[in-house]
Order: C-alpha cells, then sequence, then structure tokens
C-alpha cells in the first residue's frame, strides 16, 4: 500500500468522522447555550447577526484529526514494515505524536479562553499575559521534545542561506515565532470557512512537502487534519452553522507552527505561513500607523491605513462577499505553497 493511498484513506477517515460528529457536537453546544458573543468593534456590523452561532466546534477536526492521523501511522508501519529496531523509526512516531499533543494542548487553551467567553456572554476570555505565558510554557515545552526526538540542529534553514549553528539563540528565537504564527492563524478566523479553508490548503502543500523530505509519518497528521477541516466545513462554510472558536483556531495555529518546525524549512514555513503573516502583520501595521498619526497630528487624531483589520476584514468592508474573501484567500495560499515546494525542490537536493 503506497504513501499517497494511506495518506488519502486517512484523509477521508477523517473527513467523515468531522462532518458526521457535527451531528452530535452542533446541538449538543446548542443545548449548552455555548453561543459565539460577538462584539461589532471587532468586526463589520452585520456580524452581529452570528450572535449565538455555536463556538467550540473545533471539537469536530481535533477528534478526527487525533485519531485519524495515529490510525494512519499505525496502518502504514503494517502495510510497509517499518525496521522498530531503527532508533530514527521510534523518533519518527515521536515526532508525530509531539505534533499531535502540541496542537492539542494549544486547543486547550483556546478551550479555555471560549469557556470563559460563553459562561460570561462575553468576548474577555483569558488575559492576554494569561495566555503568553501558557503559550510559552507549550511552545517550550515542544521545542524540547523535537529537540529529544532527534531534531539537534539549532541552523535557520532558508534554502538559500544557512545560518551557522544558533545553539540557545535557535530556541530563543522559534518561540516568538511559534508564539507569533499560532496567534497569525487565530486571527485568520474571522469569517465562515476562512482559517478552515486555508489550513486545508496549508495541510495539502505540508503532506506534499513530507514526501519530498522523507517524513512520511508527519504526513499522516498533515492529511487527518486537512479531511478534518474538510468536513468541519460543511457545518462552517457561510452561513456557518458553527464556528471553530478558539478552541479551534488555537489548534490550528499550533499544526500549522508545530509541522512547519518539525520539518526544519524555515523558508518553506514562511511561504505556506503567509497568508496567517499576512493576517497578523496588517493587524500590527495598523496600530503603529494609527498611534504614530495620533501623535504628530496637530488634533491627535489618529489614522488607518486598512479599513479595518484583520485584513480580511478589509475586503469585506471593501464590498468582497464572504465567499469571495475564503476563494481569494485560499488561491492565495496555493500560490504560496506551490512556491514553498519549488524552494523545497530547488534547495533540498
Amino acid at each position: 500500500m503506497s504513501f499517497w493511498i494511506i495518506n488519502l484513506i486517512t484523509a477521508m477517515l477523517s473527513f467523515l468522522i468531522a462532518g458526521i460528529s457535527g451531528f452530535k457536537i452542533v446541538p449538543f453546544l446548542h443545548k449548552l447555550k455555548f453561543g459565539q458573543p460577538i462584539k461589532t468593534e471587532d468586526g463589520p456590523q452585520w456580524h452581529a447577526k452570528k450572535q449565538g452561532t455555536p463556538t467550540m466546534g473545533g471539537f469536530m477536526f481535533i477528534l478526527s484529526t487525533v485519531i485519524t492521523s495515529i490510525a494512519g501511522y499505525w496502518i502504514y508501519r503494517w502495510k510497509v514494515g517499518a525496521d522498530m529496531t531503527n532508533p530514527e523509526n521510534h523518533y519518527a512516531f515521536y515526532r508525530l505524536l509531539a505534533c499531535i499533543v502540541f496542537a492539542s494542548l494549544f486547543g486547550l487553551i483556546g478551550f479555555i479562553d471560549d469557556f470563559i467567553k460563553v459562561s460570561r456572554k462575553n468576548n474577555d476570555g483569558l488575559t492576554p499575559i494569561q495566555k503568553i505565558i501558557l503559550q510559552v510554557i507549550f511552545a517550550v515545552g515542544f521545542l524540547f521534545a523535537l529537540k529529544k526526538f532527534g531534531d539537534t540542529s539549532t541552523v535557520i534553514d532558508l534554502g538559500f542561506w544557512q545560518s551557522p549553528p544558533l545553539n540557545i539563540f535557535y530556541y530563543l528565537l522559534m518561540i516568538p515565532v511559534i508564539i507569533y504564527l499560532t496567534n497569525a492563524v487565530n486571527l485568520t478566523d474571522g469569517i465562515d470557512g476562512l482559517c478552515g479553508s486555508v489550513t486545508f490548503i496549508s495541510m495539502l502543500i505540508f503532506t506534499v512537502a513530507c514526501s519530498i523530505l522523507k517524513q512520511n509519518e508527519i504526513s499522516y497528521f498533515t492529511m487527518a487534519l486537512a479531511g478534518g477541516c474538510l468536513g468541519f466545513l460543511l457545518w462552517n462554510l457561510n452561513p456557518a452553522k458553527c464556528f471553530m472558536g478558539d478552541t479551534g483556531s488555537m489548534f490550528l495555529g499550533a499544526a500549522v507552527t508545530g509541522v512547519g518546525l518539525v520539518l526544519h524549512n524555515h523558508l518553506f514555513l514562511l511561504l505556506v505561513a503567509m497568508v496567517y503573516i499576512l493576517e497578523a502583520l496588517s493587524v500590527v501595521i495598523q496600530v503603529i500607523y494609527f498611534k504614530f498619526t495620533k501623535k504628530i497630528s496637530p488634533d491627535h487624531q489618529g489614522k488607518r491605513i486598512f479599513k479595518m483589520t484583520p485584513i480580511h476584514h478589509h475586503f469585506e468592508m471593501s464590498g468582497f462577499g464572504e465567499y469571495e474573501i475564503v476563494i481569494t484567500f485560499s488561491l492565495a495560499g496555493i500560490i504560496f505553497g506551490i512556491l514553498g515546494i519549488i524552494t523545497l525542490l530547488v534547495f533540498s537536493r
């Protein structure tokens, strides 16, 4: 049984589990009254009609990903007959587990945040400092696990340029990278179907990279999550019957970042994650520009570059429909992903 057949089986199982589980999870969330509080200052005014849509739907793809990624790995071991006397095969499985646990722990942060919000019936969940502390702890744990399970390189690999070994400074640099990227994915979850669609594309690109880099074990995680995202989109495309919540978006953020770091090709990760990076960067640019213009203007009135951030809201305010934005951003993800694959083919020889 070939690499791609096992991956297709994994993705299909994950798709079915995620899609079918929605028939239980969505009514259950309705019953618990776990509706999403909407702050209109965080998005266009017309988003107010989405008030009360069940949140925490990310459990659909979290459940399907955890189950089927491990199942896919065991099918691979059974059919391929991996030599488990080779320590590297053990390490490969442990790195797969590290990705699953890392994503699940960030999903736990999101769940706590979501639970506080729905309990209080407002958008005040964990404080920013509480989130950062938990994210740093889990990021350190993940980096330690990668080092323990065979990834001892502290070189930043940009393909055309590789840094000298950075030792401890590599890990100190990767911690803010993890925090930025995971929160960037979280910011992308602001329109029905957007984060799930972009992440579906990202995971397909990651699977191709796993094949090129001979990281077959990790591909069962990426394809499981791709299938899970597709199953979730049955419930999340406009008009959404359920939101993934921070439970889902934080899981996705850690999954994207974790897989990218396991593959240890930083230029590739940068390109695959470019849509998320630009989403977060639009917020940073908007805040800096607003504060700067407010400081220098005579009337102390700040100016804005975008109509609203993250940038998907700028597109909304400019007249784009939600489906148009999802398609546009997904196409951008495909283009950046293809560029990433090209860099792997050129520089990984």
